[in-house]
């Protein structure tokens, strides 16, 4: 008997099929925006309020191969201290990230995961694009607009 199993081109496939680390899904570096001061060794984990919906507790800690993308969330990241991009290691599987994929936008193109396991901070990198005091104020109102339209759901 066959068994159905959905194609890696289907939507519903990063869903239903995590990525364990020794798959190839991407192999790094990947990195992590945010505005705690860490240090080598440190981890990170789920449970904190989202940057974008700060009314939802997130299940995953989310981690990009985007340098200058861990730089933005780092600077929309609440609070007052500076903003700072990590290196970081999955301890565990790890998938796509469906907010910014396939259920939102096809492949991944802002190569983004999520990880219900902690991430381990492996070094710090300052040599990311910072945004313009007026590009960061852009970000903020789109994110404004984006809490008042039921399309901007994340999927936790």
């Amino acid at each position: 008997m066959a068994v159905n199993e959905p194609s890696r081109s289907n939507p519903a496939y990063s869903r239903l099929y995590p990525v364990a680390v020794s798959d190839v899904l991407d192999e790094g570096p990947f990195f992590h925006g945010t505005k705690a001061e860490l240090r080598v060794g440190d981890v990170l984990t789920a449970g904190f309020r989202s940057n974008y919906r700060p009314e939802v507790v997130m299940n995953h800690i989310y981690f990009t191969a985007v340098p200058d993308g861990a730089g933005l969330a780092a600077e929309l990241a609440p609070g007052d201290a500076a903003p700072r991009v990590y290196v970081v290691e999955p301890t565990g599987e790890f998938e796509n990230d469906p907010n910014v994929t396939d259920r939102k936008f096809p492949g991944n193109p802002t190569r983004s995961y999520r990880s219900r396991e902690p991430l381990r901070i492996l070094g710090e990198v300052t040599d990311w694009t910072r945004l313009t005091p007026a590009a960061l104020q852009a970000w903020h109102d789109r994110l404004a607009a984006t809490r008042a339209d039921e399309r901007g759901e994340i999927i936790n």
